[in-house]
């Protein structure tokens, strides 16, 4: 590469897609609302319909954002989403390292080249701005048009919320080269202590020019119903951009099945069974991600501490030399040891976007609880989740397989 060149596009080949993980059980009054419309022959509108929207509009009001059901997209699922908007404008993309694995394919799919951009050392989920400066200036400088912008303050990947002045700076340098920023929000309602993990989102900062996306996946529906919806900015060229994002879903036919849609607008409203659930997954995430967090640092790994979600990522740099003894030389190496030591899948860092040789892994808290859905419901009701059996068991294992890599 040469000096003062922009880092090379993310490689994202399909194979770096790993599908979805299971979900918590099935809410039983979302169950019900999915069947009493189970009948319904007519579609659901394209981006929604009417109570969807207005779902939606409500959902994001309570949450201190200004919603209009004509700015309002609903689709079935993120991904379908991000994809028509990556195809609605030209230009290319920049991602977080790391960043959702499946942010790179699409932009792929899209056609659009994606660049991606470091995280601060305090948090994931957003750029670090002096980089996110350095990098747009260099794609510039080739001839590039960057575009977009994907961020996640309550971030999946890392499982970390990023601090407001943080994401303030990020959305100066957005609002100076004049990129549009996605915002996914997707794990926004799963932070372990809302009261001391202050969310602010770029909408709230930016918000001519951001587009807000939320996966009903993060919350009370199962990855297995997709549903998704967007909010875009009422200034240009948020119209613009929903016109065309329409017309590419349109292509697609991704339409919403109506029972999922009916299903959708009722959680949407968060009626108190809603709320329930949504607290009681945030305090399991917590308990379970504060465990798997004991258990692999004390083998040596560093790891930020988990604040949102069932997820954590780990950086195992620092066990280099007692990896490469056994093998291990980059993230490709240890994914697979991984999954063969405990049973179930790990995924490397090369699929959020590190570089192969970075030894970071991305481990799920959800993965403890099997897929036994009575021991997950057992688990959302248990004062001490890491106490089960099962979930000790598989936390025993866990923490042999890091310490057996660290030489333990």
């Amino acid at each position: 590469m040469q000096q003062g060149s922009p880092p090379p596009p993310v490689d994202s080949g399909v194979s770096a897609f790993p599908g979805p993980e299971p979900s918590l059980p099935v809410l039983p009054e979302l169950a019900e609302h999915l069947a009493a419309d189970a009948g319904r022959a007519a579609s659901e509108p394209l981006g929604g319909g009417t109570a969807l929207r207005e779902a939606a509009c409500g959902y994001w009001a309570r949450r201190g954002l200004a919603a209009d059901p004509a700015n309002v997209v609903a689709v079935p699922g993120a991904q379908p989403l991000l994809l028509a908007l990556f195809a609605s404008a030209g230009g290319e993309v920049l991602l977080t390292r790391p960043c959702a694995a499946w942010y790179g394919p699409l932009a792929r799919l899209a056609g659009r080249l994606a660049y991606h951009v470091p995280v601060p050392a305090e948090c994931g989920g957003v750029p670090d701005p002096f980089a996110l400066l350095e990098t747009v200036g260099r794609i510039r400088a080739e001839g590039g048009r960057p575009r977009f912008l994907v961020l996640s303050v309550a971030d999946d990947t890392t499982g970390t919320v990023a601090p407001p002045e943080i994401l303030h700076e990020v959305c100066e340098a957005a609002a100076a080269e004049e990129l549009t920023v996605i915002s996914d929000e997707t794990w926004r309602d799963s932070r372990h202590d809302p009261h001391a993990t202050v969310f602010v989102g770029p909408a709230e900062m930016y918000p001519d020019r951001v587009v807000v996306l939320a996966d009903l996946a993060g919350g009370p529906a199962p990855a297995a119903w997709p549903a998704a919806v967007a909010l875009f900015p009422r200034a240009a060229p948020g119209p613009v951009l929903r016109t065309r994002a329409l017309s590419v879903l349109a292509a697609l036919r991704a339409e919403l099945p109506p029972p999922v849609a009916g299903a959708a607008a009722w959680a949407l409203g968060e009626p108190a069974p809603v709320r329930a659930r949504a607290a009681a997954a945030a305090r399991l995430y917590a308990s379970l991600t504060g465990a798997v967090h004991a258990r692999i640092t004390a083998a040596g790994a560093i790891v930020r501490p988990p604040q949102t979600g069932p997820h954590l990522y780990a950086d195992l740099g620092e066990l280099r030399e007692p990896l490469a003894r056994r093998g291990v030389t980059d993230s490709v190496d240890l994914e697979r040891r991984l999954t063969a030591a405990l049973g179930r899948p790990v995924l490397g860092g090369h699929r959020f976007g590190d570089e192969p040789d970075a030894l970071r892994v991305r481990l799920s808290a959800l993965s403890l609880l099997g897929t036994d859905d009575d021991l997950r419901r057992r688990a959302l009701d248990d004062p001490d989740p890491p106490a089960l059996p099962d979930v000790a068991r598989a936390l025993d294992a866990l923490g042999a397989a890091f310490a057996e890599l660290a030489g333990g």
